[in-house]
């Protein structure tokens, strides 16, 4: 459920101000450019954006078998929607934890990262890379096809 306060407070806030702005006579245009303004961010801040998360267990198997990178994030992260977004459709062959709904993926990336939850985190071969430029990640997806 955590990963989705945030999208449901963006939805829930852009419904009261549209409603709000219905109600006090604002021009017809208005509401609907209220809320759907909210439903785009909710939408971009909300676990739907990124692959389907995976354990951090499997992904460490996956990732031992094919060599492709193991992304850590969480939902609501800028630095880890540049990331999904700057690498595209590339983004699908990554392995990708989300650490706020698996305990043993956010323990890796305190392991990694002096005991901060820093994200994203991504591991190549076994090595840490926390926040990471995107052109690399790609080089590095690229690498592995």
């Amino acid at each position: 459920m955590r990963p989705w306060i945030l999208p449901l407070v963006l939805l829930l806030c852009g419904a009261v101000l549209a409603a709000g702005a219905a109600l006090s006579g604002a021009p017809g245009a208005a509401p609907p450019a209220f809320l759907v303004g909210f439903v785009v961010v909710a939408v971009v801040h909300s676990p739907l954006v990124f692959p389907r998360p995976i354990r951090a267990t499997e992904a460490q198997r996956r990732s031992a078998a094919d060599g492709h990178p193991i992304v850590y994030w969480r939902p609501g992260c800028t630095y880890c929607l540049r990331l999904r977004f700057r690498l595209g459709r590339r983004a699908r062959a990554a392995h990708w934890v989300d650490i706020w709904r698996d305990p043993a993926g956010a323990a890796a990336v305190r392991a990694v990262n002096d005991g901060n939850e820093t994200v994203p985190t991504v591991v190549v071969h076994g090595r840490a890379h926390t926040n990471p430029d995107p052109s690399w990640v790609r080089e590095q997806l690229a690498a592995r096809r």
